[in-house]
Formats: C-alpha cells, structure tokens, sequence
C-alpha cells in the first residue's frame, strides 16, 4: 500500500523562483568592480572568492541576487557559488548588523575569559550568538581562534582585533560602537561599517583618509618568534609563579623588569588588563618593538 506526500507529512511546495536581477544601475557599477577584479587573476573563476565579498558590500550579506551575478560574471553554475559562500563563514547568508562582533570561544580565549564575555555580552546585548540588535548595529557571534593568543581573550569587529578583553571592556566597546561614538583597534585603523571592510576584502583601497597609515601590525609578543628566528637575543626575565611562592634565583643573574608601556603576553602572569584603562576598550596598547 502506497501513500501519498500529504500523507507521510511531506510539503513538496512549490519550487524556489529565480533569483532577482540587480536594477540596471547597480549591476552595472557591479560589473565595473568585478571586471577591475577577475583582471588580477589568470583563471577567471578564481576570482569567486573576492567577488562574493564584493556582493557582501552591497547588502551586507551574500543574497541570492548576489551569488547569481557572481555565476554570470564567471560562467559558473549558481549550485558552483553556493557551495563556495556556504563554505566560508566570513559570507553572511542573512541580514546583520553594521558590526560583527565576534568573541573568541577556542580554548586559551575560553580559559582566560571569553567564554565569560560571551555570556554578559549576550545579556547585556539581548541576543543570542548570530543575532542582531534591533537597532541593527551589532551582531554578536562566538568564533574559532583568531591566531591572536598571544593576547587572549581576543575579541574581533568586522575582523579588526581588541586585545586582552574583559566582561567590562566587551560592553563598553557595545555600547560605544552602539552611540557611534569612534572605536579603534588594539592594532589596526579606526573601524569602519561591515560592509565597507567587504569592500576592502575584495580587494579595493580603504579611501578614508589617513586610515592606511593608522593601521598597524602584529603586537611585540607575536613578534619574538620571528625575532628569535633571525637570531636576534630575547630579553632574559623571570616570571615569578601565580601563588607568589618562594623560588631561588642566582643573585647574579639578570632579571628584566617590564615597564609600564609593555604589551605582554597573556602567558605573561600578572598583568593588566583593559580592566585598569576605562578610557580605552581595548586596553594597553605598545608599539611595534617596544
């Protein structure tokens, strides 16, 4: 005995219509772009990747508009676009919000505090991870290592980073990204609307003035590796252990004090935080090779 879809509960429904046409004018600003794009590239479709983030700048996320033009500029089926802007998580596939923020949750991030970040953030905010604000500033969501742990826990709007974040910092940074006030990274040019760093990804200049020179590099403690390898001599210096027990030191040897100014490390113990610099979010901040 047969039965019918309706029957076992199954909704055939009717099948999804063809995506939307950009309106003349914008799909041929769009046309300009990806030509000036696929031109860097010797195999056209290789050219998908900073494309998609193209279509993200102009709706903010990846619509089926978008990854419709993306086929017909590069001769790809849409089943070809799909399976690569669902692969990726930088291609939002829905509406966000004009700040992506992201807390580190991978294991150093998570053990030093961003698991407690997450949690007030998603309080204080009242949203939970891949939502947005109703006032569609800020969308918060947990992310996977950010290759920062040097600085953990790590928080990232629209990709730029804020070191060595605490429950207090996080909310501070919410709320002034929330007012509009300015935000600037621990390391890196003042932020600008999520989809205009989609732009930049896809690999057009940043036309603010004076953000190419505010943006800056990897902090001192992700540097030593570097340094180490091209044989320059680290700094001796002792770290005493967290419960402040006794440990025997030669008297002659040489112990490096940090200074104030000093970006440590996280594994550096103890330290500040940007618990101590309310007028600053993301903390102490040091210049490459102080």
């Amino acid at each position: 005995m047969t039965t019918s879809p309706s029957e076992r509960g199954v909704s055939l429904g009717m099948p999804e219509l063809p995506a939307p046409a950009y309106p003349d004018d914008v799909r041929a600003r769009l046309e300009a772009d990806a030509r000036e794009i696929i031109s860097r590239y010797p195999d056209s479709r290789s050219a998908l990747l900073p494309l998609l983030h193209l279509v993200q700048s102009e709706e903010g996320h990846v619509t089926r508009t978008g990854m419709r033009f993306c086929a017909d500029v590069l001769g790809l089926t849409t089943a070809e676009v799909n399976a690569v802007a669902t692969f990726y998580t930088m291609y939002r596939r829905r509406p966000s919000g004009d700040y992506q923020v992201g807390v580190c949750t991978n294991t150093l991030c998570a053990v030093m505090g961003g698991d407690a970040i997450f949690e007030e953030l998603q309080e204080h905010l009242g949203v939970g991870n891949g939502e947005t604000t109703g006032d569609g500033k800020v969308t918060l969501e947990h992310i996977e290592c950010n290759a920062a742990c040097d600085f953990a826990p790590v928080v990232m709007v629209n990709w730029e980073f804020f070191d060595n974040q605490t429950p207090d910092s996080a909310k501070r940074l919410v709320d002034d990204l929330r007012a509009g006030r300015p935000v600037s990274p621990t390391r890196g040019a003042r932020l600008c609307t999520f989809k205009e760093t989609a732009r930049i990804l896809a690999g057009f200049p940043d036309e603010r003035p004076g953000a190419v020179e505010e943006s800056g590099s990897a902090g001192p403690a992700s540097l030593v590796g570097l340094r180490l390898a091209r044989g320059e001599a680290a700094p001796a210096r002792v770290v005493h252990p967290r419960d402040g027990g006794p440990h025997d030191e030669p008297q002659d040897r040489k112990v490096h004090e940090p200074s104030p100014n000093e970006h440590l490390s996280s594994h550096d113990a103890p330290q500040d935080t940007s618990a101590s610099d309310p007028s600053h979010p993301a903390g102490p901040v040091a210049e490459e090779g102080e």
